[in-house]
């Protein structure tokens, strides 16, 4: 049965309550937000100050917050639990509604895979009646609570069409995940055991079965190119990429060719030096025609990659232009969150760096001069956004390879749709998290429909491995202030 507006809230089934008392039944007359976040969405991080916001707006009027975390990366239930601590203790120590955990997958199931909303951050509404009310992003709390505490949401045209276009928009992405699902268990299975040609049988697979899924042919083109390294038939691969991309004028996929072909995490000692620059000399045209550094649209999401380009070339001048029209983007029109702005700017500073040759500096973060991109590791803490039986506002599933940009198309119906002209980026292993694939997103997010972490299971794709972020700053519930871009001698 599907979840939706007026339909009675399922039950509370978690495993242990870390902040709060325990909740057993949804009283008659209050309003409650069951709210899915995870310690690694960084958005989600942010969100916590809303909602302790809110909570302490409308106690008066009735309402509970309640936040589930059920996404927790470790691999038991007493490790997670204990993270999660320590995590709300270190960041948010005066939190003011509950939190519970669940390790066991029973709240996915009964409230995320019937709702067909398996992302985080997602956000239930549960009105006075025990009956759903809302079910989307949390940046849209603030327009919907109000009416549903005053009880004219869900009699309104608005929360109608918002509840059938959300369903139309997601079902179809949760029928394809479960189409994936086999493809995605069997490549990660042979990932675990580097075992690159099952991998490449895997990939293969999904390929035939979606040909125009851009994760897999990332998947198809790394595993060739930089696993097996067969040069006789990656290459071609690579070409078809690269003209596809160009033919679909999609800016994902022109960044994520441009990723395998310049990003320094990958190893490009077996490609011939002038296929690999005649392959990527349309890209970066292609994209500025589209992005053009004139033009108000996010400049972080594609300019790093096409200075890379430049910068191999030989146009330092244009690869420094081109980050620091990046870097002013993030202050640019469309506000980017404070966590993801803090989440970009190191790799970002250090590009700018490298190509001045000179210490730079924004705000109190600054980057110096390396010689060298940091070796791979084989294994190490994975960072992820993507995880088995998640799909949501930012969709795809990666592997942990260093070098992949991928994007994919989940729905905007709940706030924004993560992989909207996004790239995957960063990872730090090629281990698999509990259940599945995770994968930390950079650059996980379009200003103008995206402001969501998540995590799913299907399209497989690859993410490269970032560099330290030294002098990275650890925030707690709070705002920073907008730094101010400058350089330095």
């Amino acid at each position: 049965m599907v979840l939706r507006m007026g339909s009675p809230a399922p039950s509370i089934k978690v495993e242990d309550w870390l902040r709060g008392e325990p909740l057993a039944n949804f009283q008659p007359g209050k309003v409650y937000i069951v709210e899915f976040w995870a310690t690694w969405c960084e958005l989600c991080a942010a969100g916590m100050l809303e909602l302790m916001q809110l909570q302490e707006k409308y106690k008066d009027s009735g309402l509970e917050v309640v936040g589930i975390a059920a996404d927790e990366d470790a691999p038991t239930a007493v490790e997670a639990r204990t993270k999660l601590d320590a995590w709300l203790a270190e960041k948010c120590p005066d939190l003011n509604h509950r939190i519970a955990f669940d390790f066991t997958g029973e709240m996915k199931k009964l409230w995320r895979e019937p709702s067909f909303c398996v992302g985080v951050p997602t956000s239930f509404v549960v009105d006075r009646d025990g009956c759903i009310a809302f079910i989307g992003h949390p940046s849209q709390l603030g327009e919907v609570l109000p009416k549903v505490l005053n009880g004219s949401w869900r009699t309104s045209n608005k929360a109608k069409a918002a509840d059938q276009e959300r369903i139309a928009t997601s079902e179809p992405l949760a029928r394809e995940q479960a189409l994936k699902k086999p493809i995605d268990d069997r490549f990660w299975a042979a990932v675990k055991l580097e075992d690159w040609k099952t991998a490449l049988w895997a990939i293969e697979e999904g390929i035939a079965l979606m040909p125009d899924d851009l994760n897999f042919r990332l998947a198809h083109a790394h595993l060739l190119l930089h696993k097996i390294q067969d040069m006789w038939t990656g290459l071609p691969v690579m070409r078809q990429l690269v003209r596809d991309a160009i033919d679909k004028n999609s800016e994902d996929w022109m960044v994520s060719a441009l990723d395998q072909l310049f990003h320094p995490a990958n190893d490009h000692s077996r490609l011939p030096p002038a296929e690999r620059f005649a392959m990527g000399k349309e890209l970066p045209e292609h994209i500025l025609a589209l992005n053009p550094p004139q033009g108000d649209s996010p400049k972080f999401r594609s300019y790093p990659a096409v200075a890379r380009y430049y910068h191999e070339n030989g146009n330092n001048d244009r690869a420094t232009e081109l980050v620091e029209l990046a870097l002013q983007s993030l202050d640019g029109p469309e506000p980017v969150p404070d966590e993801l702005k803090e989440h970009l700017l190191p790799d970002l500073l250090q590009a700018l760096a490298n190509y001045r040759g000179g210490k730079v500096c924004y705000g109190a973060l600054c980057g110096a001069p390396q010689n060298h991109f940091p070796e791979v590791p084989k294994r190490g803490r994975a960072r992820g956004i993507l995880k088995k039986g998640v799909v949501g506002m930012f969709t795809g599933r990666f592997i942990h390879f260093p070098g992949v940009a991928a994007a994919s198309r989940p729905h905007a119906a709940q706030g924004g749709s993560f992989a909207a002209g996004s790239r995957f980026v960063s990872c730090d292993d090629l281990r698999p998290h509990r259940g599945g694939s995770d994968v930390r997103r950079e650059f996980a997010w379009r200003t103008s429909q995206s402001r969501r972490c998540s995590r799913s299971a299907t399209a497989t794709s690859i993410a490269r491995n970032r560099p330290p972020r030294a002098g990275r700053r650890v925030r707690k519930c709070a705002r920073s202030r907008r730094p101010v871009l400058r350089g330095e001698d």
